[in-house]
């Protein structure tokens, strides 16, 4: 990869990072919680990407392991937030 390929993914993690932490600032605690619940499914996402950076299929070794890291945070990411969506809906199921 050519540095002018990283500096071009740098800047968009960089972007996507300050992008993402703007948006969840500006939600309001009553909506974060079913909002949340519902991006797992972009950690699903995650996911496959994590698992493809993670084959055999001429990547890096470094690339190998960052998908690995990748998959295990997204995968506690994806099995947390069920665990809170089901917690939060049993609050509101009648005796």
């Amino acid at each position: 990869m050519s540095s002018e390929a990283l500096i071009i993914l740098i800047y968009i993690l960089v972007l996507a990072s300050f992008l993402g932490f703007e948006l969840i600032a500006k939600v309001p605690p009553t909506l974060h919680t079913p909002l949340m619940s519902g991006s797992n499914a972009i950690s699903g996402i995650t996911i496959v990407g994590a698992l493809l950076a993670c084959n055999e299929m001429g990547y890096s070794t470094l690339s190998k392991w960052l998908g690995m890291i990748a998959l295990v945070l997204a995968t506690i990411n994806v099995v947390g937030g069920y665990t809170v969506t089901d917690r939060m809906l049993k609050m509101f199921k009648k005796k």
